[in-house]
């Protein structure tokens, strides 16, 4: 009797897939793209954040890339893409320089995921009910 074939095992599949955990971490976000117009009065702060501030953002995070666009008789944006395929967008305009750097800070702590609402969340359950599911058209008729 034959024996069945055997499908070869290389070496390519011994390998774990990275995934977050206490040894290794991989940041959700992948790119960060600044859109400005150069002569709008509301890329002002957006204009000078870029000039101070984006050499040392991009390199305290080398995982980013870092995109400056320009965009003509459009407000200023920042755009962050992120591995799950999501991207999230901020309006620039009206912030101060300080400002934007805390939107820039949070899209580069965010994990790009949804936002889901902790308030109303419907009650699941796993196991049925102790007395079961009551219907009015299985109850006996009240007497009077």
């Amino acid at each position: 009797m034959p024996l069945p074939p055997v499908q070869p095992l290389f070496r390519a599949q011994l390998r774990s897939r990275p995934a977050n955990g206490h040894t290794a971490f991989i940041p959700h976000i992948r790119k960060l793209v600044f859109e400005y117009c150069d002569k709008w009065p509301s890329s002002a702060n957006a204009r000078t954040y870029l000039l101070n501030q984006l050499q040392p953002l991009a390199r305290s995070n080398p995982h980013v890339e870092v995109v400056v666009k320009q965009r003509n008789h459009k407000e200023p944006v920042v755009r962050g893409f992120y591995i799950n395929g999501r991207d999230k967008v901020v309006p620039l305009n009206g912030l101060e320089v300080t400002g934007i750097a805390k939107k820039v800070d949070l899209l580069l702590d965010s994990s790009g995921a949804k936002i889901k609402p902790l308030k109303r969340r419907t009650v699941e359950s796993t196991a049925e009910a102790a007395r079961g599911i009551w219907s009015g058209l299985h109850a006996e008729p009240p007497r009077l």
